[in-house]
């Protein structure tokens, strides 16, 4: 034992507040009673000691790791706690060498806490398959990354997935108050009197993490001197020195979110649409284009022939931002955004693509036929290449004729609907496939 973990041993004081405060069992958790409220799975697994391979997803500060420390506390096997910034494969084949000879010479189970676990390349995640796949160690993971992104499918599939919610500000007021009344591992030791407002400052900026609340106060009680009768006194005013509005996380997950999301807002919702576009900009330091290219195939596949102008719009607010660039060009962005949703929607073209496709899985090849075939070269006609009825030189500019091979000719794969524009190429659609009398 070095001298630091000796004097923290000797001082547990000198540990952080919300590493003191940390719950030891599920009646102390706070928060997450859709998974380990009373009579839920994971807390009856826990409490049986009988917790298989889980992961588990969230955001930081929402109790990913106080739940697996909870989970050390009630087992009677060996647990380990890895993290995945700084652990190795090495690391994590010891802990598998380590947890078969447990199996063999004492019959117990190791347990594995993989923090952080998408920080674990494909490779390193590998390691862990066989020994997961054996029984050999339980595999508890967690991540603040979405899993489906970042890890493994083979060890998604051998792990049961509980995904943690965000704490609210009342999870933190709870939070605070314990540690505030605990003598022992919080604050209550301290002539210490917090002001509620200083409370509820420190929850909102916290954001819903607990750990982020918890050290603001520490922080806020440590160093505000005490009175003249001995008392600290927390103000707002110290609270807010205390705590400063958090960065707002901007992981690879978390953008394509928000694309995903202001995409199925030009589908509805003209508010939402400029809002999930600014705040990608502006808060989270996206990239505009991303936005304006998403934007321009919105325009064809959301809206397409009902509204033919909403594509010249997203096209010019393009043309607009590479020439005039950022924030100047945002107005522009913001118009083609806006006239993009509030024109009337077709997915005929989405549809049609897709029907197209569809063809291909089922005639596997196309034969031209003859009368479509290129003419330019001497032969052609001794090759059957003739026949094509041109159409400018009939009645509304239009014959019918066969353009499809000859084993698909009658199939549709462009409906136009009754949105928009749209309803008049529907109008002309009808006549020209109106049957002969």
């Amino acid at each position: 034992m070095d001298l630091f973990s000796y004097q923290e041993e000797a001082q547990p004081r000198l540990r952080l507040l919300a590493d003191r405060m940390r719950p030891q069992t599920l009646d102390e958790y706070i928060g997450q009673e859709h998974i380990v409220g009373a009579g839920k799975l994971l807390r009856r697994a826990i409490e049986a000691d009988q917790v298989s391979s889980i992961l588990l997803y969230g955001p930081p500060g929402c109790g990913k790791t106080t739940l697996a420390h909870i989970i050390s506390q009630q087992t009677k096997g060996t647990f380990v706690r890895l993290n995945a910034v700084d652990a190795s494969v090495k690391d994590v084949r010891d802990v598998i060498e380590q947890a078969k000879q447990n199996k063999v010479m004492y019959g117990t189970k190791t347990t594995l806490f993989l923090d952080e676990v998408h920080r674990f390349n494909s490779s390193r995640q590998d390691a862990l398959l066989p020994a997961v796949e054996q029984g050999i160690i339980v595999f508890i993971g967690a991540t603040t990354e979405n899993p489906f992104h970042y890890v493994n499918g083979a060890l998604l599939s051998r792990s049961t997935l509980f995904q943690l919610q965000s704490l609210t500000q009342e999870h933190s007021m709870l939070a605070m108050r314990r540690a505030l009344a605990d003598h022992d591992r919080g604050l209550g030791f301290m002539r210490l009197g917090v002001n509620e407002d200083a409370l509820q400052h420190i929850a909102s900026m916290a954001n819903g993490d607990i750990r982020r609340a918890l050290n603001a106060l520490e922080l806020a009680a440590l160093t505000t001197p005490p009175d003249a009768e001995g008392d600290i006194r927390v103000t707002v005013e110290v609270a807010e020195e205390s705590i400063r509005r958090p960065t707002v996380r901007a992981d690879e997950s978390t953008q394509y979110d928000v694309l995903s999301a202001f995409h199925k807002s030009i589908r509805g919702s003209s508010d939402a649409a400029l809002f999930w576009f600014l705040y990608a900009v502006e808060k989270l330091g996206m990239d505009p284009m991303t936005f304006i290219r998403r934007l321009t195939v919105a325009c064809s596949e959301d809206i397409g022939l009902a509204n033919p102008q909403a594509m010249v719009q997203a096209v010019s607010a393009l043309d607009a931002y590479h020439k005039i660039g950022w924030p100047e060009s945002q107005y522009i962005i913001a118009q083609a955004i806006l006239f993009a949703v509030e024109s009337p929607k077709s997915n005929a073209v989405a549809l049609a693509i897709s029907k197209v496709m569809q063809s291909f899985e089922e005639i596997k090849s196309a034969e031209v036929p003859l009368h479509l075939r290129d003419t330019h070269y001497k032969g052609a006609v001794k090759l059957g290449h003739e026949g094509y009825k041109y159409p400018h030189n009939y009645p509304g500019h239009y014959v019918e004729q066969d353009y499809l091979p000859s084993n698909i000719r009658n199939r549709i794969f462009y409906e136009a609907t009754e949105q928009g524009n749209e309803i008049k190429i529907k109008h002309n659609q009808m006549l020209r496939r109106k049957p002969k009398s």
